[in-house]
């Protein structure tokens, strides 16, 4: 195997046809995505797509898994976290992530609802969380840290969810997390010859192996407009195939595709 072969891809959707064929097509996790509460005032001034999956749909989805295990993103913890989870787990989710944390108890008490039952990612997504992960990553049961960019960067004031990745923040977060030896993740990756994007895709895949990523979501824009016209096999194998590039050529040539972002992120906030 390699680094790209090994390397986790997990897509959200709530389209049994479009699970189908990412599960033929190699995508590791497949799920729903169904964090509501708090979503659409944090993210409105972005414009930001926020998902309309609801959790019955999980059975549709899981009956066309042969290959991918079932993931879902839940809410952030509430009153009846319990109830959700609870239900989830009884339709065989394989693995739960929580979003919007900010506190150590938050991590904790999504850790023990889940009781071992399937395995816990947590998305870190908020200042207060990337403050507190050196904190957070002493708990048992963790079994993967994702940061998230998008709602971090709205979280910390900045531009865009690019400057995550060019300040550095992303470097120590990283540090933490694999220093812990916990897996790490980040962002959502699109199609690695895509012209639609602002950034070039490789300059994004670059970053994974640079910062000891073996993780990412698989962006929306990486199948969209319609992923009945793409050949989503060979799509995937591209994006392992550019992973695997970037892992082999070494840290030279990775820091310059980090010179290169950072000059790519200027001019695009500009």
């Amino acid at each position: 195997m390699s680094y790209g072969n090994d390397f986790v891809l997990t897509l959200f959707t709530n389209d049994p046809d479009l699970a189908q064929v990412a599960n033929d097509a190699g995508i590791n996790r497949i799920g729903l995505d169904l964090e509501k509460i708090g979503k659409e005032h944090r993210q409105d001034a972005s414009k930001a797509w926020i998902s309309d999956h609801q959790a019955h749909e999980i059975q549709a989805i899981r009956q066309r898994l042969t290959r991918s295990a079932l993931f879902t993103r839940t809410n952030p913890i509430h009153d009846n976290s319990h109830y959700e989870i609870n239900y989830l787990l009884d339709q065989g989710v394989n693995v739960l992530m929580l979003p919007m944390f900010r506190t150590v108890k938050e991590a904790a008490t999504f850790i023990e609802l889940v009781q071992g039952r399937a395995q816990v990612s947590l998305l870190v997504e908020t200042a207060a969380a990337a403050m507190r992960l050196r904190e957070i990553i002493q708990l048992s049961g963790i079994d993967e840290i994702h940061v998230g960019l998008n709602d971090l960067y709205l979280d910390m004031k900045l531009s865009n969810h690019f400057e995550m990745l060019t300040s550095g923040l992303v470097d120590m977060l990283a540090d933490i997390v694999l220093t812990a030896g916990i897996p790490f993740g980040f962002a959502g990756i699109g199609r690695i010859n895509d012209n639609r994007l602002p950034i070039p895709a490789d300059l994004i895949y670059a970053q994974y192996p640079r910062l000891g990523a073996t993780r990412a979501l698989v962006s929306r824009v990486f199948y969209t407009p319609d992923f009945r016209t793409l050949d989503l096999s060979n799509e995937v194998k591209a994006a392992r195939a550019a992973l695997d590039r970037w892992h082999l050529s070494g840290i030279e040539q990775q820091m310059d595709a980090l010179t290169l972002l950072r000059a790519k992120v200027t001019q695009w906030t500009v």
